[in-house]
């Protein structure tokens, strides 16, 4: 087949900027291994821990002893290396700071790669501790920066810490350590509670993302290591076939896993929020911190983790009211700060390249002036640097959200009308969809394994479209309209089945006249649908996430849905629309629909098509509350 002229440039373009794009990575990358290697010497140490056990830890200390200089630290789960000679290609949170003069630290945490003792996934955190064997993430971080400031002889006494994901979860875990030296704490990505980050959202579970990452990160490690795991092969390219075809979730154990992965088999046991999750929550222990100025990092996309970042920093601000905290969030993917240039996600044009503004503007000027600086007055920054969506500006504002927010409620209606008026007596009371788990919506078009990172704002064209997704649209808006802070969706559902999950999306629904965005020319963007927040909850758990229970057929339910923070505006010209679906495959895995005690060993005959109702009568109204600007 030959291509006409007219197909093959925009080929040849979309060829050119993603080879551009790897170009500029590559060069970035060869400049900052070639800075290290000038500029820095590389030391390993084992340093022993209060119960005896050693983490091993790698210093990276720069060559010129003219000056003390400060140390920023990661503790990861993810490996330090490259072990012995080799040297990392970046270090620290960005190019910038590699540039700044620190002594850049990496560690080990328990139990992983090269050091000694047990890993124990998010480990609980000990408020009351009665000897050394009581040992937790915030006395391995005390005992590690007690060491760093008395062994290494060309610091200055004060040591920052950041980590992304899990990572960000260890330096919100040090938080408590309460060490003197420890000026200066970034979360970014933090995990903060694995039943609403990462594996499970309000109970359902991210299938994909569990699976994929348990299945080589939860194989046991009986002895230190330099080695990763090797990951799994799923012997096709196609996520949605590949976790349709495993069929239940008990098929996981039995077709693949086999019961080597001690983590699943842990979720596989605790359906429910109980004990063993409770005590994985890092929030409740996030009090008495003493010392530390924080900068919590978290990004709009954040497929893995947007609940982390923004309850870590509510809850940091209500429990510490006289420590410094902030918080930023931006246009980005999971660790899109440090990892892209923040300018583009799936469809959308974010405006400008916004992580090297981060980097240089916030980031930078935080840790030098705790760390470089050693100031006792706050950094001159806002308390919260949000990006705002739509316009795409950078804002800021004194706390978040913004006490100036108004509450407002979007009801939906008939015929798929959503506005801030209530319903009135004589419309429909309820629009229905029938959902089959054997023909799940899926929650993207593309052809993935995992969980893409641009299906947080994707075109949403494919599922509006289909028969089991109810779509609600207001009429085109005369004026901008704003929203900041939390969404909350106060659904009032009914099914013929007796379980059922509820997934809610919030999109932004382009003019037909919207022009192409500068990364994509020659993508149409007239009717893009781009999704700005979505959330899934189980119903079983409506009432009580540690008691679940089953719906009683047919009869009218309240099940309220928490979406998380936006800032975000839906211009002038633009619609506001809701989704409402109950399957979003593989992303979530198939509720039954039929209540069983524990869907991870429902059987295949469990599943079942059902039909549900969201009601918008005046009696039984379904809406969204938001805030608005």
């Amino acid at each position: 087949m030959t291509l006409s002229k007219d197909l093959l440039r925009p080929l040849v373009l979309l060829l050119a900027l993603c080879l551009y794009a790897a170009q500029s990575m590559a060069q970035q990358v060869n400049q900052d291994s070639l800075y290290i290697r000038q500029n820095y010497e590389k030391a390993e140490y084992q340093i022993p821990m209060r119960d005896g056990k050693k983490l091993f830890t790698v210093v990276y200390s720069p060559k010129d002893k003219s000056k003390k200089y400060p140390i920023l630290m990661n503790r990861t789960p993810y490996s330090v290396g490259p072990y012995g000679e080799g040297y990392k290609t970046s270090l620290g949170p960005s190019p910038t700071l590699l540039r700044e003069g620190y002594i850049f630290v990496y560690q080990d945490v328990r139990g992983t790669y090269m050091s000694e003792g047990e890993f124990v996934n998010m480990t609980p955190h000990l408020d009351k501790k009665k000897g050394k064997k009581d040992i937790d993430e915030s006395t391995d971080t005390y005992d590690t920066v007690d060491w760093l400031v008395k062994k290494l002889d060309n610091d200055n006494g004060n040591v920052g810490q950041w980590g992304i994901s899990y990572p960000g979860f260890y330096a919100a875990a040090g938080l408590m350590s309460n060490h003197p030296a420890l000026k200066a704490v970034s979360p970014q990505a933090p995990i903060a509670d694995w039943f609403w980050d990462d594996f499970h959202h309000n109970g359902a579970f991210f299938l994909p993302h569990a699976f994929n990452f348990l299945s080589s990160f939860g194989l046991p490690r009986p002895e230190p290591t330099t080695q990763r795991n090797p990951r799994f092969d799923h012997g096709t390219p196609d996520g949605y076939e590949f976790f349709l075809r495993m069929g239940p979730l008990k098929n996981a154990n039995e077709k693949y896993l086999k019961g080597k992965v001690p983590f699943w088999n842990d979720i596989v046991a605790h359906p429910n929020y109980d004990e063993f999750w409770q005590k994985r929550n890092l929030l409740p222990h996030l009090k008495n911190i003493k010392g530390p100025a924080v900068m919590t990092v978290g990004g709009w996309y954040d497929a893995e983790d947007l609940y982390g970042p923004l309850k870590i920093y509510q809850t940091i601000e209500k429990n510490n009211p006289k420590l410094t905290n902030m918080i930023v969030m931006g246009p980005w993917v999971h660790g899109g700060w440090a990892r892209t240039d923040g300018s583009n996600l799936s469809g959308v044009y974010f405006g400008q390249k916004n992580s090297p503004w981060y980097q240089q503007e916030v980031e930078a000027r935080f840790f030098n002036h705790y760390l470089k600086e050693g100031a006792k007055t706050p950094v001159k920054l806002p308390e919260a640097v949000m990006f705002e969506g739509g316009n795409n500006t950078w804002r800021e504002f004194e706390v978040w959200p913004p006490k100036q927010a108004q509450e407002k409620t979007l009801y939906f209606h008939e015929n798929g009308k959503l506005n801030f008026e209530a319903p009135a007596a004589g419309e429909a009371e309820a629009s229905a969809y029938i959902s089959d788990p054997a023909k799940p919506v899926p929650f993207t078009e593309e052809v993935a394994l995992g969980m893409t990172r641009e299906y947080m704002a994707d075109d949403q064209r494919f599922a509006s479209r289909r028969p089991d997704v109810l779509t609600f649209q207001t009429d085109v808006l005369t004026e901008d309209l704003t929203l900041a802070g939390e969404i909350l969706a106060q659904l009032k559902v009914a099914t013929t089945g007796s379980d059922a999950d509820w997934v809610v999306k919030l999109i932004d629904v382009y003019p037909d006249s919207a022009q192409a965005n500068p990364h994509q020319p020659n993508k149409p963007m007239g009717g893009y649908q781009a999704m700005v927040r979505s959330e899934v909850f189980r119903g079983r758990f409506r009432n009580s996430f540690e008691k679940p229970e089953p719906f009683t057929p047919n009869q009218v339910t309240p099940v309220n849905v928490e979406l998380q923070d936006v800032l975000y505006t839906f211009k002038k010209g633009h619609r506001v629309m809701v989704q409402i679906q109950s399957t979003w495959f593989p992303l979530v895995d198939r509720n039954p629909q039929k209540y069983v005690d524990n869907i991870f060993e429902a059987n295949e005959e469990d599943f079942i098509k059902a039909t549900h109702k969201v009601y918008h009568s005046p009696q039984q109204p379904t809406s969204l509350k938001v805030k608005v600007l």
